[in-house]
This record gives C-alpha cells, sequence and structure tokens, in this order.
C-alpha cells in the first residue's frame, strides 16, 4: 500500500531524528570517519594525490558556481548533489553536468545514506542555513566550505569556530580574495612596515540592492508552497514563516530573518585583509550612526556604521566607519583619484553591479601613508599618485598565489595546503560584522565586551547575539 505524500514526511522526519541522535550519542567522528584520503595507518594517503569526495549542499545561484569552480580544479569527485529545491530552473545547470550523482532535498538523509562516502562539503545555502549545515559535516568528520558570512548570528559563528577545532577539520570560509593578489600584498606590506599604525578605514558598497525601494508593514502573506520544494528543510534553523517567494532564490538578503544585509554579504570582501593582518579582532563599540528607512524587518535603504576597535600591543585604536545605500557616499580624500576595481567581482543573482558608477571598496589611513583599494583580489594602491611613484622602489615583492580558494580547499583537505580563510580567521570577522548587523536591528550605539562576548548597554541586542531560538528538530545543531 501506498503511503501518503504527508507520511512520507513523517516517516523521514523520525529518520531524521534517530540519526541526530545517534550523532549526539555516540559522537558522529567514530561512525563515519572519512577514509578514502587516508591510508590505513591513518597518515595522509600517498600525501594527498586522490580527489576529494565532495558533497554539494547548495547547487543553484552562488552555491552553484561554487560547485562548478570546485569540480573545475580537478580536484573534486562530486559524490551528492543537495538542494532543497531540487529541480527549480535555478538548479539546472549543475544536475546537468552530474547527471548520475545522487540527489537530495534534505542534508541530513545525504549524510545519512552517504557519510562514509563523503570526504567534504560545500556549502553554498542562504546565510540562515550555513550552520546546520556546516555543523554536522564536522561533527562527522567532513571538511566544509562555507560561502560568506559564516552564519547568521554571533553564537553560531562562535559554534562554528569552536566546531572547526574540536573536529580537526578544514574549514574555509568563501571569500575569495583571501587566494588572490590582495591578500598576499597586504600581508607583504603589513610585514615591511609599509603599512602600519592604522587608525582610520573607510569601508562602502553603494550598489544598488534587493530591499532598495522595499517598503513592509510586516511579513508577507502566505503563498502555495510550489511541489518542488522542501520548505521546512529550508527554513532550517530559522523561525518559522509562511513561504512566499519573495523570501528565496536571493530575496531572502533583504530580510533580518534571513540576511546579512549589505555588510554582511560584502564587508567580507572589502575590509576582510585589513581585519586579518591588522589583527582588528572584534570591536568594543559599534554605532548606527545613520540609518536611512529603518525597519524592524527589512535591512536599512542606506547604512552608516562606526566600528571602534581597540588597541592591540604597539597599534593604535582603529575606527571603521561602513557605509551602504546608493547614496550614502563616504567622505573621499581630495587626492583619491580613479577607483580601485576587481574585473572578476562575480556577478550578482539580481540588483546592480554596475561598478564603473559606484564600485566598493576602502580607504586606509596609516603612520604617514594613505590607502585605497577595491573588494575581492584588488590590489591596495597609495594615495596620491606622486607619492605612490616615490615608493615604488621601496615596496616588497609580493608572493604569487599558490592556489584558487577552491583550490586551496580541497588541498587543504589533502593535508598538502592550509586553508587561508578557516573559521578561526573568518569567523571574528564574521562575528564583527554581526554586530554590525544588530545594530541595524536596534538602531542603537553597542558598548561590546570582547572578553565575555556581551552586549553590556542593550539588553535587547545583547539577546539578538543568540539569534532566534530554533524550532523543533532544529535545536540538535547547537549541540553537535
Amino acid at each position: 500500500m501506498k503511503m501518503s505524500h504527508q507520511n512520507n514526511l513523517a516517516a523521514a522526519a523520525i529518520r531524521r531524528r534517530s540519526f541526530l541522535k545517534g550523532v549526539l550519542a555516540t559522537g558522529a567522528v567514530s561512525i563515519f570517519a572519512p577514509r578514502s584520503l587516508f591510508a590505513a595507518d591513518g597518515s595522509p594517503a600517498a600525501a594527498g594525490t586522490g580527489k576529494v569526495n565532495l558533497a554539494c549542499c547548495g547547487i543553484g545561484n552562488r552555491g552553484g558556481e561554487d560547485v562548478k569552480a570546485l569540480h573545475a580544479t580537478g580536484l573534486a569527485n562530486i559524490v551528492a548533489l543537495c538542494d532543497t529545491d531540487m529541480g527549480a530552473p535555478h538548479t539546472e545547470a549543475v544536475l546537468k553536468m552530474f547527471p548520475n550523482v545522487p540527489r537530495f532535498q534534505d542534508f541530513r538523509q545525504m549524510f545519512d545514506k552517504m557519510g562514509k562516502d563523503i570526504d567534504a562539503v560545500s556549502v553554498g545555502t542562504p546565510d540562515f542555513s550555513h550552520f546546520p549545515i556546516a555543523m554536522l559535516a564536522m561533527s562527522l568528520g567532513k571538511h566544509v566550505y562555507c560561502e560568506k558570512p559564516m552564519a547568521h548570528s554571533f553564537r553560531q559563528i562562535e559554534l562554528m569556530i569552536a566546531a572547526e577545532k574540536k573536529y580537526k577539520v578544514s574549514a574555509q570560509m568563501g571569500n575569495q580574495g583571501h587566494s588572490e593578489a590582495n591578500y598576499f600584498q597586504f600581508k607583504a606590506w603589513v610585514d615591511a612596515g609599509i603599512i602600519k599604525n592604522v587608525t582610520k578605514i573607510t569601508a562602502y558598497m553603494n550598489m544598488t540592492r534587493r530591499w532598495h525601494g522595499m517598503t513592509v508593514s510586516g511579513l508577507l502573506p502566505e503563498q502555495p508552497v510550489p511541489e518542488s520544494l522542501d520548505w521546512d528543510c529550508w527554513l532550517a534553523t530559522a523561525e518559522a514563516h509562511k513561504y512566499n517567494k519573495g523570501y528565496v532564490n536571493g530575496d531572502w538578503r533583504s530580510w533580518f530573518a534571513f540576511g546579512n544585509g549589505a555588510l554582511g554579504d560584502w564587508g567580507a570582501h572589502i575590509f576582510d585583509t585589513a581585519h586579518e593582518f591588522l589583527h582588528l579582532g572584534l570591536p568594543t563599540e559599534v554605532e548606527a550612526v545613520k540609518l536611512d528607512g529603518y525597519s524592524p524587518f527589512i535591512f536599512p535603504q542606506a547604512s552608516t556604521l562606526a566600528f571602534r576597535f581597540p588597541a592591540r600591543g604597539a597599534q593604535p585604536p582603529v575606527e571603521l566607519t561602513w557605509y551602504d545605500g546608493v547614496k550614502n557616499l563616504p567622505p573621499m580624500p581630495a587626492d583619491f583619484g580613479e577607483a580601485v576595481v576587481d574585473p572578476n567581482i562575480p556577478p550578482p543573482s539580481k540588483g546592480s553591479l554596475d561598478t564603473k558608477a559606484s564600485p566598493p571598496g576602502k580607504v586606509i589611513y596609516g603612520e604617514g601613508l594613505t590607502f585605497k583599494g577595491g573588494s575581492h583580489g584588488a590590489t591596495l594602491k597609495i594615495i596620491p599618485e606622486a607619492k605612490a611613484k616615490e615608493m615604488a622602489s621601496r615596496l616588497p615583492a609580493v608572493p604569487k598565489s599558490t592556489s584558487n580558494h577552491h583550490k586551496n580547499f580541497l588541498l587543504a583537505c589533502q593535508g598538502r595546503e592550509k586553508c587561508r580563510s578557516p573559521f578561526a580567521v573568518a569567523g571574528p570577522l564574521c562575528q564583527a560584522m554581526a554586530l554590525g548587523v544588530v545594530a541595524q536591528r536596534v538602531n542603537a550605539k553597542l558598548a561590546f565586551d570582547p572578553a565575555a562576548k556581551q552586549i553590556t548597554n542593550h539588553k535587547l541586542a545583547n539577546e539578538l547575539l543568540a539569534g532566534v531560538p530554533p524550532r523543533k528538530d532544529w535545536e540538535q545543531f547547537y549541540k553537535l
């Protein structure tokens, strides 16, 4: 006798609960430790000469680009595809590339059925669903390539940092500039004392975003769930919402409940290297200096946020000011000149990427020198141009990258390189940005204690660090 669709869903839910209870009770690494990359004695097999068995979660839009890029390295064997809207138009390109690879709509079922065959996982799903997939993968001993930002809340990021260390996996966040010229130049210039005693950074992203022009007074009205979509699994650890097409396929970026706004989307491509090589860590103060079109549901039409980082050893305090919104342009040095643009910026799935009109970038004010830069892999330039020419002969050589960001991850899975944007490095960057999103949500100036990891002057803001309480059957991911 055929089971109904509802009965099938109920049965699948029971299996998932049993699987996760087993993970929590017995220690998942001992159940599904990856074997294909290791010899009998536990050492990397043949110095990691084999391919990495890769499962891909999120195979459309940006996630689909990750699948293609990881496969193009020649180091990945795609063994599983997972997407909550499997077969929808945005998944078709990847499905055609791998017609015979097993397909899943629920990552929990994928690990339940294929855990022993998976070495690593790519996570190219919406921001809010990175956390449960990455946590389950790491608890099973799987390496993780996770799109930026790492997760949706400060607490989720904290748990992911701890899991990377606990389970001794390679974990890479997808801010690909960390494997391009910007990364190596910034490090070389800091090491050589070219960039020193920075006190001020201006970072900006003034291109059109999805929520620009939107006005909402509440949540969107319920619509029928498409037959191809597993809505419950799409929601993952997020709070319950009724389905509306205005939440999916990138439009989730507009909503506090699902996305991280322009800051979370672009900050990791603009001030990521400054954050790492200036050792900024976590700020002690984040101020919502200006919010245009404030809403408790969607991101502001424009934001100016001031992040104040304390002194670090001999390095002075730094104020990093973030500007987003089409007309919310930052003040610039009089001798700024032309903007720096990375020609390899990936196109957005929606919205404007007119880098000629308003390219994203940064200005860094150090001792004796001022620098301008773009996003992603774009390198810094000294301003004014006359100063750049004067300094040219004194600039250190910049090493070439040995591998692109996706290849770097796969080589790290094989023990041949180390991830350049591991969760230990990317996590504090994302947590600083998460504090900025909290400031946007409460429209306030926040005092933050980096040691206690608490907001000390705003009760609601402090509660938002933990994110929303997970729905039933999703709280287990916080225990892995």
